[in-house]
């Protein structure tokens, strides 16, 4: 205890020493002061260049594919710098909606029947001002999946459309669920394995749009949902490409993940309110089906989709329900080219769950995985507003794809 505490006593007098010796104008004046920001700054830069900022991992399981993404997709190989002042996982994915511009963008809505009578809301950004593809008949159409409670107004929609307009593209964004402030005529709104009302979309598309390229984008459930499409439908799609971003590949795996305290209080309650806020909108036709004052009880996305979700799909369980809804088990079926963005940082889609085996076991599979960018997030630049990794991973590959698209017809 003696040497211990001469010891604390010398420390803190030579500390003393040269505090008094160096700097005459205290902590916070000129000189430690100083010396104190910019010690840590160098630190911090070391560690965000050697630990933050790096290249993705690109893997497909085919040559053919990974070589046409590296030639023609410079940003697969480019290194990835996070927002330095807020590159972890969560942040990134809290502060996207906040920090990111929405641009402006003036739809035209479209009603159509569904399978089960109906009704599904299509927002058409035409451009009508195309440049590059001046014939409607055959102007490119790309369709976007939006999130799990994302509609055509979100952020990163926005930009994906802002992107197409340059490059003189159509987009079309389906939502069942808001249905342009209709009700519903149906008790059903949709979930990640059923299937039907993107193939009623899809064949819609093909149908008015005849001459006119396809290709689709999915963000999170979105990106769930065309990735079982495609694993069902196999080649019989006139889909060109799809690329997917923070998809959940085992619904298990995400759900337990999201159930974590931290992740429960900061995502988990807040997506179950929006999705019994959606719930409660059509309350009156959902009601005649549902047991909806259980449903509103529902505290996590588990128990949503226990009292909802299944039953209203008709499954026995919520376990057979996550089974069907995970593509997981379909991509060995895909036989259309799927480039897929996940962060390893994820919490929605934990890193242990990306399917890399998977996709290494089917030529028309690509997986692009970040160490950072959380869900949706991807933020890069000092102020994150116009565009971010995300936003580049789309416009290159969707380029790639409508213009380049006779490379990728046989991947085997």
């Amino acid at each position: 205890m003696i040497s211990l505490d001469l010891n604390f006593h010398i420390l803190t007098r030579d500390l003393s020493h040269y505090l008094e010796n160096q700097v005459k104008v205290g902590l916070f004046g000129s000189g430690v002061g100083l010396s104190l920001v910019l010690g840590f700054s160098a630190a911090y830069t070391c560690y965000y260049l050697l630990s933050v900022a790096k290249k993705p991992q690109l893997i497909s399981g085919g040559k053919k594919f990974y070589q046409f993404l590296r030639e023609q997709c410079p940003v697969v190989s480019e290194t990835y710098y996070p927002t330095f002042w807020c590159w972890e996982s969560r942040i990134q994915t809290l502060l996207r909606p906040f920090v990111t511009a929405k641009p402006g963008v003036v739809y035209r809505n479209e009603l159509i029947k569904a399978l089960d009578g109906g009704q599904i809301s299509l927002d058409w950004f035409d451009n009508d001002d195309s440049v590059p593809h001046p014939d409607p008949a055959t102007r490119p159409t790309i369709l976007l999946l939006p999130g799990l409670t994302g509609t055509s107004r979100e952020s990163y929609i926005l930009h994906m459309v802002q992107q197409s307009r340059d490059l003189g593209y159509r987009w079309v964004v389906p939502d069942r669920n808001t249905l342009g402030n209709k009700e519903p005529r149906t008790p059903r709104t949709y979930c990640a394995a059923n299937t039907e009302d993107l193939e009623t979309v899809i064949e819609h598309i093909q149908r008015i749009h005849a001459a006119a390229p396809i290709m689709a984008a999915g963000v999170s459930m979105g990106g769930m949902m065309l990735a079982n499409y495609l694993g069902r439908k196999g080649r019989k799609t006139c889909l060109r490409g799809v690329v997917v971003f923070s998809a959940g590949w085992d619904v298990f795996e995400c759900t337990a993940s999201l159930e974590k305290p931290l992740d429960r209080f900061l995502f988990n309650s807040y997506l179950t309110s929006c999705l019994q806020a959606s719930v409660h909108r059509h309350r009156p036709v959902l009601e005649k089906c549902y047991d909806i004052d259980h449903v509103m009880k529902a505290k996590t996305i588990r128990q949503f989709d226990e009292r909802f979700t299944s039953i209203m799909f008709g499954y026995p369980t919520n376990d057979d329900y996550y089974r069907d809804a995970s593509p997981i088990h379909r991509l060995k079926s895909v036989q259309v080219p799927m480039l897929c963005l996940n962060a390893a940082d994820d919490v929605f889609s934990p890193s242990h769950a990306i399917p890399v085996e998977a996709v290494k076991q089917n030529p028309n599979l690509a997986l692009l995985i970040t160490c950072h960018g959380g869900h949706i997030g991807f933020l890069e630049g000092l102020w994150p507003r116009q565009s971010t990794y995300m936003d580049r991973v789309f416009k290159q590959f969707a380029q790639a794809v409508i213009e380049q698209g006779s490379r990728l017809q046989d991947l085997s």
